[in-house]
């Protein structure tokens, strides 16, 4: 599990109050994210309706399924699943670091929605670079002898010894 970064996680929450628009409340990271309202609303921000029900309070199950919800929101928007964080990640704090990658690639993805011009969170989505080769080009290679063919200026086995023997240096 990597380490926990604190700015990364401050630049985060920074991100969530900028794109809701209104403060979070006060208390650590993984607490202010932990019931899943927080979640919700920024899925509801960046893509509106797709949670149709936020559990304001209740048991914990019910509060488990908020950050469920929040899942298939952002599943749904873009984000590549295998960046999305279990719900056991956050309610049980069992690896807030896979939290913070799951919304930095949140952020990531934001940039792919021309509907969303609200603040940007982690790098910039890179562009497509499509290049075209004539075909005098690509044959012009064709003569060239590369390193890895085989020209290695004369270096050989010779003197090795045997397998197993140790080297002598």
């Amino acid at each position: 599990m990597p380490p926990r970064n604190k700015d990364q996680e401050q630049e985060v929450l920074n991100w969530i109050s900028a794109v809701l628009g209104e403060p979070l409340p006060n208390g650590a990271y993984e607490d202010v994210l932990r019931d899943g309202i927080v979640l919700c609303k920024l899925a509801n921000k960046l893509s509106p309706g797709s949670v149709k029900k936020i559990q304001e309070k209740g048991t914990n199950f019910q509060l488990m399924e908020n950050i469920q919800r929040f899942q298939a929101a952002i599943k749904k928007y873009g984000v590549p699943e295998e960046e999305i964080f279990q719900t056991a990640d956050l309610f049980e704090r069992r690896n807030i670091p896979q939290v913070t990658l799951c919304l930095y690639a949140l952020g990531r993805i934001t940039q792919k929605h021309p509907e969303f011009t609200g603040p940007q969170l982690g790098p910039k989505m890179a562009e497509k670079n499509e290049r075209s080769f004539t075909e005098e080009q690509l044959r012009a290679h064709n003569a060239e002898l590369n390193l890895q063919m085989g020209f290695n200026k004369g270096a050989s086995q010779a003197g090795l010894g045997s397998f197993g023997n140790t080297r002598h240096m």
